[in-house]
Formats: structure tokens, C-alpha cells, sequence
């Protein structure tokens, strides 16, 4: 059962469908609610009734309050598909405490000076694909040699995951983010993801490294984590750490390509300020996670005369918010020179993505080389035409032929 808007006929709830030639735009349904009013009950595919919540201050507010839950186990959270089981549940579906004790424990490698130190080791890898690609003869596909095995490498060395293991974790991951996958399918590929995870964490017990999963280690050993809980945890940083940059790099290389203005500023530049804020600019415009933050109030929440009342769920497409007209002047038009910081692409509060600072580090080398390396970079295939990820919870392309 579709997700359904209430008082509209049926439709994908997210990502609801794009506008025939706006493949980067939020869905209409969703900007004509955020135009209508900053409220709206939403028919889940349980029958359940949450509020949708477009405005992006309303978002911010109720991210930032302590009175709303992140745990799916409260009652009237707005889940986006059946689940099977609670055990061990990802710590960015707890609350505070559990949530910020065990969320600081893989914290300090995604610290900006940590991720810092990384860039030299990120900038060698971007190099290196990109050398790859220029002793091929076109066309290519950037997804597969660039895109996706750039960030992949980068996780697998931070976390300590051999890279070989690629191909095996990308396609349980793809089953994972899939949003019309069957739970059972998920379910296996979860299973199969956290079996692996485990036998690292087993072997890094035996011969620990310098990486994130050995660090781990000690905490089991500390008491203050058990194994389960350890892969879990590089289930969620595996998966994380390499599917939303890798969509963000080839999406962020479209929509630069259908905008050569804002493309020609990044390839005549070497100031990294502004590759910087194009990088958060395309984060805004862009805002490629569409299941929106979704959450349960734990007590009655008033926001400007409007009440949400203990036990309704609330869901906050972070995509039509950053894309609000009263918080981002002109907002869909995508200009690298904006100040986009206060974007809420990696959401907000306790719970805002502890990953940030690498995914930002890894799109500036990106951004400031690939198109300065290759100026002639261009699309090989039609953009409206292109396969886009819309039966994923994150966006983007599942190819993407370029030549020069």
C-alpha cells in the first residue's frame, strides 16, 4: 500500500514522483503543500495518520526539541516499512542516553581534525580513479568507476573492512536502501551484512588494527559494548559512509552538467572556498535521503498554535525543506556561490549525521578536481533518460555514461 497524501488520490509518499523534466526538484505534491500550510496528516502504508512537516523551521524546531522520539519502539512512530525484530536496533534510532553513549563511541574518527588528516589519502584516491578512467576510451560510467568505488574505499580503510569485500557489500546495501524491497529481503540482506560485520569484529579481537572496528574491540573488552552492538554499528557506518556520498558525487556531476555556469566555476577554481560552498549548495539542492527524519512526540508539542499531540508521529522531508523559499532565497535555483551552511541535508540536532565531516572532505576533493582534470567532461546519454533511483530511500542515478 502506497503512502498517501490525505485528501489528494494516492501517491508515492517518498520519494513521490518528480515533475516530468525536474529530475532534481522535490516532488510537486510536496512544494504545493509546503505552499498551502506547514500541516498535514499523511496516510501511511499501516493506515497510521502522522503529520507531514514541510516548513524548514518548524523542522528545525522540532529536530532540536527533547520532547519528540527517535525510537521506532515509541508509540505512533511513523514507520517507513514493516520491521522484523528490534535486537540490535542502530543507535540513530535510539534516544538520549543509550543513543549518545554509544554514538560516542565512533565519534573521534569523524572529528573535522581527524577527517583532516585524511584528505592527502582521499586526494590520492580520487587521482588514481581519475587516472584510471583517462586510459580508458570512453564513454564511461561514472557511477561504477568513480563514484561508488571512491567513497567505498575511503570507508573500508577508516573502518577496516577489506576492500575486496566490495561487490558483496554494495549489493546487500542496494537491497537494504530499497524502498519497495519485500521485508524478508531485507531482513536477509541485514543479516548478512551484520554475520560479516561480525566475523571482522571476531578477527580484529584476534589481531586488532588502527582502524574504527578495533576500536570496538576495546570496548568489548571494557564492558562497555557487546559484539552485537559492535556490528551493528559497522553495519550502519559500512552502509552509510559509501551509498550517500557515492550518490551525491554522480547526481552533484548531473546537475552540474545540466548547469554549465555553475559547472565552469568549479572548473576554473582553485580557491577552496568556494568549492566549499558549492559543495554545501549541492547538498541543499540536492538533499538525496527522502525518507524523511521521521520521529514520535513524547508529550504535547504546540508550534505556533498548531498541536501535535502525545503519540502522533511527525515526518520531515529534509528535500522540500531546504528548499523553502522564506530560509533559502530562490531556492531552486542552484547557485555554488550561496551560503547553503544552515542546510538540513544531514538533519539536525543530537541525531544530525556523525559522518558529516568526512562526507563534506570527500566532496570537496571531488568537486575541486574531477572537473579541472577532465574540462571536457560531459554526458554521454540523454539526462531525462537516465535510470534515477526512485524506488530508493537515497537518490541519485543508478548510471551515469559521461565521456570527453
Amino acid at each position: 500500500m502506497a503512502d498517501t497524501l490525505t485528501g489528494s488520490a494516492p501517491v508515492p509518499h517518498f520519494p513521490m514522483a518528480r515533475a516530468a523534466g525536474c529530475p532534481f526538484d522535490p516532488p510537486p505534491r510536496l512544494r504545493a503543500q509546503q505552499d498551502e500550510g506547514r500541516f498535514v496528516r499523511v496516510e501511511l502504508w499501516d493506515g497510521s495518520r502522522p503529520w507531514l512537516i514541510t516548513r524548514y523551521a518548524d523542522q528545525r524546531a522540532l529536530l532540536l526539541d527533547p520532547r519528540v522520539s527517535a525510537d521506532i519502539g515509541t508509540p505512533g512512530y511513523p514507520l517507513q516499512a514493516p520491521v522484523s525484530g528490534r535486537s540490535n536496533i542502530s543507535f540513530i534510532l535510539m534516544d538520549d542516553p543509550e543513543h549518545a553513549r554509544l554514538r560516542r563511541m565512533v565519534t573521534a574518527p569523524f572529528a573535522v581534525k581527524r577527517v583532516e588528516e585524511l584528505r592527502p589519502v582521499v586526494q590520492g584516491i580520487v587521482d588514481d580513479l581519475i587516472d584510471d578512467m583517462l586510459a580508458r576510451s570512453g564513454p564511461v560510467d561514472l557511477v561504477e568507476a568513480f563514484a561508488l568505488p571512491m567513497p567505498s574505499l575511503v570507508i573500508c580503510r577508516l573502518l577496516g573492512v577489506p576492500y575486496a569485500d566490495h561487490d558483496f557489500f554494495q549489493e546487500n546495501s542496494k537491497v537494504l536502501i530499497k524502498r519497495d524491497a519485500p521485508v524478508e529481503d531485507r531482513t536477509a540482506a541485514h543479516g548478512r551484512l551484520l554475520a560479516y560485520l561480525d566475523d571482522l569484529v571476531a578477527e580484529k579481537t584476534e589481531k586488532p588494527g588502527d582502524d574504527l572496528l578495533s576500536g570496538l574491540v576495546g570496548r568489548i573488552g571494557a564492558g562497555e559494548l557487546t559484539r552485537g552492538d559492535a556490528a551493528e554499528m559497522g553495519v550502519l557506518l559500512l552502509l552509510a559512509g559509501h551509498e550517500t556520498t557515492a550518490n551525491m558525487i554522480a547526481l552533484g556531476t548531473l546537475a552540474l552538467l545540466e548547469h554549465p555556469d555553475q559547472l565552469a566555476r568549479l572548473r576554473e577554481t582553485d580557491d577552496p572556498g568556494l568549492i566549499a560552498s558549492a559543495v554545501e549548495e549541492l547538498l541543499r539542492y540536492l538533499s538525496i535521503v527522502h525518507g524523511g527524519r521521521r520521529r514520535a512526540a513524547l508529550e504535547d508539542i504546540e508550534i505556533d498554535g498548531h498541536l501535535i499531540k502525545a503519540g502522533e508521529g511527525v515526518i520531515m522531508p529534509n528535500d522540500i525543506a531546504n528548499r523553502d523559499p522564506e530560509a533559502f532565497p530562490d531556492p531552486d535555483r542552484l547557485d555554488v556561490t550561496r551560503d547553503a551552511r544552515r542546510h538540513v541535508a544531514f538533519g539536525f540536532g543530537v541525531h544530525q549525521c556523525l559522518g558529516q565531516p568526512l562526507a563534506r572532505m570527500e566532496l570537496q576533493v571531488v568537486y575541486g578536481t574531477l572537473y579541472r582534470r577532465i574540462p571536457t567532461l560531459r554526458l554521454a546519454a540523454n539526462a531525462l533518460e537516465l535510470p534515477f533511483k526512485h524506488d530508493g530511500s537515497v537518490y541519485g542515478v543508478y548510471e551515469l555514461p559521461v565521456t570527453w
